[in-house]
């Protein structure tokens, strides 16, 4: 009779990496999704999804398993001549394209995932994105180590708000005079009428709150000095993204909206994505009727001390007017850029020639781009 083995006794394979690619999204971006920081808990699913569904184009997903789990999502878009076979990861604009891998995904799965890249492109646009990305950073080490190019432009300084240093300045964080001029500008702007403050999120935004920011963006400079294509829910502008994204209630559930109105008329918004501890601000607009009154600046106050009782530590605002924002307390945060990683061979050889025309197509850096020659930071 054969004796059992026992389990000590069998050998452990290794763990397997390997990559799939599927046309469409796949399901399996929510898996990662929700493994990835939590500042990168929204690119879901539905997040691209909505992207496709604003702006056009036919989705591939290179999927990365590690030990049979997925560990990293990458969702693409081709663009420009077909023959050409250059992609770019898709999504809105703020608060960035980026893509979702699993928190501590090894130097194994983005090896896999720019071996596999390199079989499917000549070139994949990443970005607008922050420096030191938990996505992208890794995947620029892997792509350098296997003898690509990475192009990278400046679009601009990004502006974070720490709470907690705000809140160790002289004087606190609102300052008292700070409140007083505020308490000055909402007895003038209460003149107009009944002022009424109040938060919208989740199912509030897709039951109609949507269509009262874009009610106020009507209003708003946006549409009287430009043409509106900016909006973020305007149906002229990126409207159609927001109300698709918020079909998946997990994302719908992040969108925090704060709203004055002055006698029951919407007059101004603030439209931020909760990601944990952090908050991305979105969007702000205000009905300039009330203008002299500050209303954009008094709503984001109240915003912001209410962020601070339910937990949130950072605010990052990204690019767009400094001036109110520095003015509240943000300083200048990591830089925000485009990139391009081109693989090896002949794409890489027109890539390195034509390094200075993507160079200049972006803004001019306040901040030393990340050196190509050496170790992308983690």
């Amino acid at each position: 009779m054969t004796k059992p083995m026992l389990l000590a006794e069998f050998t452990r394979l290794p763990p397997a990496t390997r990559s799939l690619v599927l046309d469409g999204l796949s399901g399996a971006i929510d898996l990662v999704a929700e493994h990835a920081p939590e500042t990168h808990r929204f690119l879901r699913y539905q997040w691209f999804a909505a992207a496709l569904a604003a702006y056009g184009g036919s989705a591939r997903t290179i999927l990365i398993e590690h030990d049979g789990d997925p560990v990293i999502a990458l969702p693409m878009v081709g663009f420009g001549p077909r023959p050409a076979r250059l992609a770019a990861v898709p999504g809105c604009y703020w608060p960035f394209r980026s893509f979702p891998a699993r928190a501590g995904a090894g130097d194994a799965a983005f090896n896999a995932l720019i071996d596999q890249l390199g079989q499917e492109v000549n070139a994949l646009r990443i970005g607008p994105v922050s420096d030191g990305d938990p996505a992208l950073q890794p995947l620029l080490a892997a792509a350098r180590a296997k003898g690509w190019v990475t192009l990278d432009r400046f679009v601009a300084d990004s502006l974070i708000l720490d709470m907690a240093t705000a809140a160790q300045g002289e004087g606190g964080w609102p300052r008292n005079s700070t409140l007083r001029k505020n308490r000055f500008h909402e007895k003038h702007l209460g003149e107009h009428g009944t002022l009424d403050w109040r938060f919208l999120q989740g199912a509030d935004l897709t039951a109609g709150g949507f269509d009262i920011l874009a009610s106020v963006e009507e209003k708003s400079w946006i549409a009287a000095r430009t043409d509106g294509r900016d909006a973020k829910f305007t149906t002229s502008g990126h409207g159609a993204f927001w109300r698709v994204a918020a079909e998946d209630p997990l994302l719908a559930a992040m969108m925090w909206a704060a709203l004055l109105s002055v006698d029951g008329a919407p007059a101004a918004f603030s439209f931020d994505l909760n990601a944990g501890a952090l908050k991305y601000a979105i969007a702000n607009s205000y009905d300039p009727a009330f203008g002299k009154h500050s209303p954009g600046k008094l709503l984001y106050y109240r915003n912001l001390v209410r962020a601070v009782e339910d937990g949130i530590g950072m605010v990052d605002w990204g690019a767009g007017d400094s001036g109110y924002k520095r003015t509240i307390g943000a300083e200048e945060g990591p830089a925000i850029r485009d990139w391009l990683l081109v693989r090896p061979g002949l794409p890489a050889m027109l890539g390195r020639a034509l390094r200075h025309v993507w160079e200049r197509s972006g803004q001019r850096p306040m901040a030393p781009a990340i050196d190509e020659s050496s170790p992308a930071p983690l």
